[in-house]
């Protein structure tokens, strides 16, 4: 009997074995339907079909073949590496940057997002993409170690328009950052003063940076120095519900922000 790493890399080697068994662990097919649909030729549907009989994985039933249940085990198992392995590689180069330590949902929620990283001729694209999402949004809920000019501003013109709704739990730090810019303590006032905005500020501080905007959450990944390095935007439902229990806990332990608080 082979090892496990030699099954896997019998399976691996070779994608028209990898689609077959996953085709026949979701139903019965003929040879032609394989055919049709992998675009294998005969000669190697047979020799898959003949090495896929010999483990037990597949039956054949007249004319027809058939996952066995360990057949639709090893499809499974290796359906879900395929999925890890894709994820792990989209998510390599922002590994480091990710809040791993707050994220209580499974990384492969993350294998649809999508991940903006500065370039050359787009050095502020996680940034860029956040604020169509606030352009077009019609609620904005948030947790931040910071605030930033732009998306201050986006937020503040459509709140005050009546055009968007939005809550906020803010580090110290970050609200104090725009108390002390003259304009920008203006654009907060304003901001606070409008009747869909609710923001309150948080003491010991919020340690990762979270919108949801809508249904998407969006996450911006900065590094030890502060520096923006990526952003992953996802409207996956468990990722959803991890960033609105996160934002209720940061809620209830920060206290409402008031206009007079601001130091000039």
């Amino acid at each position: 009997m082979e090892s496990a790493l030699e099954e896997i890399e019998f399976l691996a080697l070779s994608s028209n074995r990898v689609e077959v068994l996953r085709l026949l662990a979701e139903g019965r097919r003929t040879r032609t339907d394989l055919a049709n649909e992998t675009g294998a030729s005969q000669a190697t549907l047979g020799r898959i079909l003949g090495d896929f009989e010999d483990r037990s994985w597949i039956r054949r039933d007249g004319g027809e073949y058939v996952a066995t249940a360990t057949g639709r085990l090893v499809a499974e198992g290796f359906t879900d590496l395929q999925e890890i392995l894709e994820t792990e590689g989209k998510l390599r180069d922002i590994v480091d940057y990710l809040p791993t330590h707050a994220m209580d949902f499974d990384l492969r929620r993350l294998a649809d997002a999508t991940i903006t990283v500065p370039s050359g001729t787009r050095p502020n694209a996680p940034l860029a993409r956040l604020l169509e999402f606030l352009r077009e949004g019609d609620e904005v809920r948030t947790f931040s170690h910071t605030f930033n000019e732009q998306t201050l501003r986006v937020v503040r013109e459509r709140v005050t328009a009546g055009e968007q709704r939005f809550r906020g739990v803010f580090g110290r730090s970050a609200i104090d950052a725009l108390a002390d810019d003259s304009a920008l303590r203006g654009q907060l006032e304003a901001l606070l003063a409008a009747e869909d905005a609710e923001i309150r500020v948080r003491e010991e501080g919020v340690p990762i940076a979270i919108m949801i905007v809508d249904e998407v959450v969006y996450l911006l990944l900065r590094d030890e120095n502060g520096i923006l390095r990526a952003s992953v935007d996802t409207d996956d439902d468990a990722v959803r519900s991890w960033a609105e229990d996160s934002l209720d806990h940061y809620w209830r332990t920060a206290t409402p922000l008031e206009s007079e608080t601001l130091s000039d």
